[in-house]
């Protein structure tokens, strides 16, 4: 690992961020929506994540896709492969920028929807490792695209149906195939926070924990895959 590198495509990240006006005011979507919640006065705990969900989908994937397409697009992202920069300096550096404006983004989120959970430490491990896996969800999408508005375009289907879990938790007393969607990480995130609010055991934790580390693993595999392949190409 080389920090050096690491800070130069982090460096770099921020501002083809901060000139893409198109994408950096995509972090005011989640802080739009959980203020109207808020005036709402929103009192379920779909209400409360349904903008921590957005941020996740809205800025986490859509706004990591974005950049990386946008390499793509100019031939910066072939240079990068081919640089003595290894794959965890690359990875680490493109994901860095986007994890910290999402930390922030989602904070803000909380705090304007007026949402206090009764752990904060559980509740920071899921929205950690749900983190990783919407990276991991923007990165492979953008290695699929060739253009920024090829990317712009692919991710908002995956964007719809990984924001679905909670409303599809509504819907599985009604339509049983429903309750496949349930263990999509926006759900298994819902399902957590539930449970933690009134008595709950091991497992109500360790299954929704488990279930997002193993979501994370397979789309960050399948991501390093597509990678290599496309240094080769």
């Amino acid at each position: 690992m080389n920090l050096t590198r690491i800070q130069a495509i982090f460096m770099k990240d921020y501002k083809e961020f901060s000139r893409n006006y198109a994408v950096s005011t995509m972090v005011l979507l989640p802080l739009i929506m959980a203020f109207f919640y808020n005036q709402t006065g929103v009192d379920s705990m779909q209400g409360y994540f349904l903008p921590i969900n957005l941020a996740f989908v809205a800025v986490t994937s859509f706004v990591q896709c974005c950049l990386i397409a946008e390499e793509k697009e100019r031939n910066t992202l072939r240079s990068l492969m081919l640089s003595p920069a290894t794959l965890f300096d690359i990875l680490l550096g493109k994901s860095l920028l986007v994890f910290s404006i999402s930390f922030v983004t989602i904070l803000l989120s909380i705090y304007i929807v007026g949402y206090n959970p009764a752990n904060w430490l559980i509740i920071g491990i899921v929205l950690f490792l749900s983190a990783v896996f919407y990276i991991g969800l923007g990165t492979l999408c953008a290695l699929f695209t060739k253009t920024i508005l090829e990317a712009s375009v692919a991710i908002l289907p995956i964007m719809l149906i990984f924001s679905f879990g909670p409303f599809a938790i509504l819907l599985s007393e009604k339509y049983p195939i429903m309750q496949l969607a349930e263990w999509l990480p926006s759900a298994q995130i819902v399902l957590l926070a539930e449970s933690i609010e009134q008595a709950y055991t091991a497992s109500d934790i360790l299954v929704p924990i488990i279930t997002l580390l193993v979501w994370s693993i397979i789309i960050w595999a399948f991501t390093i895959v597509l990678y290599k392949k496309r240094m080769v190409d």
